[in-house]
């Protein structure tokens, strides 16, 4: 349990330093781009080789693979009502704001609670390292976008991104505790749910944001390939 109180306050204090440099230090557009691009990458690592390849080791493809199907599903269902709020709010600051902070909430739950789940069978960083670099830019977008709103005082923008970034540290701990014990069969199924979660996230929300940010500037492309083979080296090392 002390291993996944760590790794939930390392993965959310990315929440907290993102809004705080967003509220009072926002970096340039390409900056946060590129940081974007670069979780996209170490999350597809994280994906590939800490979810659902322990889910498919465990459980077979059927398990593994049907679990993952019905995340990518779950993902879908509750992100498509969010998406068509973020469209009706395109111009207002601060409802995008709103909106990219409940995205970045969606895209945490299943990403905190794997990390939760795969702390059960070990502690590598790579998927600890992915989510951080997710949060930092989210954080930094949203943040900075409700800043520009001017509708709610710093300090009031910061409370809202420290109260999501506790949510997310308990879904690690929730994750880790509710699986500690059981059968690699019944695990298998969280695994793939989750890695299925994750990655209709990165196709819906990380990767689009990144291109967005970076004026549909291909180049970005890089900073993606560089997040996957940091990641990778990690989780192989």
């Amino acid at each position: 349990m002390g291993t996944a109180l760590v790794f939930s306050l390392i993965a959310s204090s990315a929440l907290v330093i993102g809004a705080a440099i967003g509220i009072w230090r926002p970096p340039s557009k390409r900056i946060t781009a590129g940081l974007l691009a670069f979780a996209s990458g170490a999350l597809i690592t994280a994906v590939a080789f800490e979810l659902f390849e322990d889910a498919f080791d465990h459980g077979g493809a059927l398990a593994a693979g049907g679990a993952f199907i019905a995340g990518a599903l779950a993902f879908i269902a509750v992100d498509t009502p969010l998406e068509r709020r973020k469209e009706r709010s395109l111009g207002e600051g601060d409802a995008v704001g709103l909106a990219l902070l409940a995205a970045v909430t969606l895209d945490g739950i299943p990403e905190n609670l794997a990390m939760g789940v795969s702390l059960v069978e070990n502690s590598n960083p790579a998927l600890l390292v992915a989510i951080f670099a997710s949060n930092l830019p989210e954080a930094i977008v949203g943040a900075t976008k409700m800043r520009n709103a001017n509708s709610h005082p710093p300090a009031r923008i910061m409370l809202i991104w420290v109260v999501t970034a506790i949510l997310l540290a308990i879904a690690v701990v929730i994750g880790y505790g509710a699986l500690e014990g059981v059968s690699g069969e019944t695990l298998a199924l969280p695994l793939g749910f989750a890695a299925g979660a994750v990655l209709a996230s990165l196709s819906d929300t990380l990767m689009p944001q990144a291109f967005e940010e970076a004026d549909h500037n291909p180049a970005i492309a890089l900073a993606t390939a560089l997040g996957f083979l940091l990641s990778f080296l990690i989780a192989t090392g």
